[in-house]
């Protein structure tokens, strides 16, 4: 077994080779259920291995000493070791899913349903020799503490994640945030030792980690952070919890369920407040709970229930209701007709404004989330906002801070220092930047639309191209609705 230390090449390679092996058997969509266990598995047994040689060696070779669960991290009972199912050549699915299942029963407040629910023993799908291969493939490296930073295994899931997300053409955010925009949101949302986290639409957590990355690169003491997140999808909430676990973070929770429907982090019928709340959910969507929204519980309706057929604003008024009423900031991704719809989502954006929650919109550039062409933007919240910006918000374009590519468009890092610094700064930036007052806001409608504020050299009256092809979108989702509604009555027409 290779004990040179691995570089993040290496470890992709590694990992991409694995998917490739399940190549055939295995629909792309589906390689994620067997790549993130097996590679999690692989790793708690190689730690539990070095916990055991240090305390061997610790203790002159007292055998039962080495083996005391207080020294290990995780609890690998007998027989549930990596190295004991690899052994196995006839049924080697079952015996994957038994390691697995003792394992969690073993860890149960830290690893309880962490492996998933992945159908290990569906032979036409994982013959024998295809897991023997797959399990060869990962015993040729030692993913150890001492072979491999914990931080490296979280890029390498990155890595995996956005493959997939590209491999399975997912919309945007539904498996990965671009990292650059992670970034950009923890640079604004600025968190501190101490603090408490939340992603209300976690996905794999990577908005999170982030956040601890952001306090160590100020010197402060990750460990002193509490982090909460939530998501929906199962896989993708056990990969969260690997990903935590594989950043050597311990002092988190991950929950699994419907945010929206229902939130797992309240206090009898309070909503958990957390110093910082950040998310990219799920743009626009449609089935997202409204018929509790008018009475929720929570009182999430802050700003009034947002239409039946779009979620956009049921998310913003979620993570508002979750901010620290008294230093919380959200920082929230959302699809650019958020800033302009008409009707309920209009009056939304009036209330909240009217409570000077709102800090800043930050628009950025066309294709630069995996799978969407259109362009994103930033709202950035704030419970207590400064004297100089009362009755005041922040309009950034930043559409034009982009690196083309051939296939998607990209964020670099000198992009996001100059948003970044725009943001703090806070001053007019011509053709980029505009502080606009809440009455110019009002005098607009309350529509967000970032040309209405940061007006460019040439200016026209034609709508500007997030807001025509909204429109444009609107029209066609009508025209089906018309088409369906005129089969139907045709189908009622024949049947008479």
């Amino acid at each position: 077994m290779d004990k040179v230390r691995l570089t993040l090449s290496q470890l992709e390679q590694y990992l991409a080779k694995a998917a490739w092996i399940l190549k055939g058997p295995v629909d792309a969509a589906d390689f994620k259920v067997y790549i993130f266990p097996l590679l999690f598995f692989k790793r708690i047994s190689d730690v539990y291995d070095e916990e055991y040689r240090e305390a061997f060696e610790e203790s002159d070779g007292d055998e039962l000493y080495a083996k005391n669960a207080e020294l290990h991290r995780f609890d690998i009972p007998d027989g549930s070791h990596w190295n004991d199912v690899r052994g196995i050549t006839e049924n080697v699915g079952s015996a994957i899913k038994g390691a697995f299942s003792r394992i969690e029963k073993a860890n149960p407040n830290i690893l309880a349903g962490i492996f998933g629910d992945a159908p290990w023993t569906n032979k036409d799908k994982l013959p024998d020799a295809l897991l023997n291969r797959l399990m060869e493939h990962y015993s040729q490296y030692n993913l150890s503490n001492s072979n491999v930073e914990p931080d490296m295994l979280g890029q390498a899931y990155e890595y995996l994640i956005k493959m997939f997300a590209d491999q399975t053409n997912k919309k945007a955010g539904e498996f990965y945030t671009p990292r650059s925009v992670v970034r950009l949101m923890g640079m604004i949302t600025d968190a501190k030792e101490g603090e408490t986290i939340y992603d209300p639409a976690c996905g794999t957590a990577g908005m999170l980690l982030e956040c601890i990355e952001h306090v160590k690169q100020r010197g402060g003491d990750p460990r002193t952070l509490k982090l909460y997140g939530q998501e929906k999808n199962l896989t993708t909430s056990t990969i969260a919890r690997m990903n935590m676990f594989l950043h050597n973070i311990e002092d988190f929770q991950i929950k699994r369920g419907d945010t929206l429907r229902e939130p797992q982090f309240y206090d009898n019928d309070t909503l958990q407040t957390f110093n910082v709340v950040i998310a990219n959910p799920p743009f626009s969507l449609k089935e997202w709970g409204a018929e509790i929204w008018i009475n929720d519980i929570y009182g999430r309706n802050i700003a009034g229930a947002p239409p039946q057929n779009n979620g956009d604003m049921a998310w913003v008024q979620h993570m508002l209701k979750s901010m620290n009423p008294h230093d919380g900031r959200v920082a929230v991704v959302l699809p650019h007709g958020a800033l302009f719809r008409k009707g309920t989502e209009a009056k939304i954006r009036a209330v909240l404004l009217e409570k000077d929650l709102l800090d800043a919109v930050i628009g950025l550039g066309a294709n630069i989330f995996y799978g969407a062409a259109l362009s994103a933007c930033i709202l950035i919240f704030r419970a207590k906002k400064e004297a100089k910006k009362a009755q005041k918000v922040l309009f950034i374009d930043a559409a034009d801070q982009i690196r083309t590519g051939r296939a998607q468009n990209f964020l670099e890092e000198e992009h996001i220092s100059r948003i970044f610094q725009w943001y703090a700064d806070w001053n007019d930036v011509k053709d980029h930047v505009k502080v606009a007052t809440l009455e110019q806001i009002r005098q607009n409608g309350f529509n967000l639309n970032i040309p209405l504020y940061v007006e460019k050299e040439v200016i026209d009256n034609l709508p500007s191209l997030e807001e025509a092809l909204y429109n444009l979108e609107e029209s066609v989702q009508k025209a089906n609705e018309a088409e369906q509604h005129l089969k139907q009555l045709l189908i009622n027409f024949t049947a008479v």
